[in-house]
């Protein structure tokens, strides 16, 4: 793994970001970010299972047939998700009555399996938990990032429309716009420095 493949994946969770970029997981997003608790916590447990089905997929890639790799992932990931039910079930009640349907939902987020898919199934072990990390914390940080925003604003304002899907919707798509609107900033400047240094040099 290169310094530069290193650093595309190591950012992926930013330049790639699962939720501002790639628009995926929008079921969970917003039904479990009306407030930032439900949010961190479901961030977490996806980012778990995002994590692990990473390794376990890479490091049994070539053992796999093509075929049936699909299925193997699924497997692969219901048996994760089906750890972390058991483990927030027991040891933490009151999470699961908030968020326990969505987190058997997990099994199939479209960003667990489209990283099982595009990266884990074709790439080594290290590069594929760094990966695993990257994204699962982009995750966490937007779903959670939204889950404020939304439970600020239900504060702020005294009312409840922000906690419904349709408030929801609109806070991340304005969310999605600034993001986005940061981020090509950065590009274009960074673009801007790199012409600069090679015109020096």
């Amino acid at each position: 793994m290169t310094k530069d493949e290193f650093k595309k994946t190591a950012l992926g969770g930013i330049t790639n970001n699962p939720v501002f970029v790639l628009v995926l997981g929008m079921c969970p997003t917003i039904a479990k970010s009306d407030n930032i608790i439900n949010a961190f916590s479901l961030g977490v447990c996806t980012a778990f299972v995002l994590i692990f089905s990473n390794v376990i997929i890479s490091a049994l890639r070539k053992l796999i047939p093509d075929k049936v790799h699909l299925p193997a992932y699924i497997i692969i990931i219901a048996s994760l998700v089906t750890f972390v039910q058991m483990v927030v079930s027991s040891f933490l009640p009151d999470l699961n009555d908030s968020i326990g349907a969505f987190i058997a939902l997990i099994t199939v987020n479209c960003i667990i399996l489209g990283r099982a898919e595009a990266f884990a199934g074709k790439n080594k072990v290290l590069p594929s938990l760094i990966d695993g990390v990257s994204m699962g914390l982009g995750f966490i940080a937007s779903i959670t990032l939204l889950g404020a925003v939304r439970q600020g604003l239900c504060a702020a304002l005294g009312s409840g429309f922000f906690d419904k899907t349709m408030g929801g919707f609109i806070v991340l798509g304005l969310m999605m716009a600034v993001f986005n609107a940061v981020y090509s900033h950065v590009r274009e400047r960074q673009k801007q420095n790199t012409a600069l240094i090679e015109r020096e040099v």
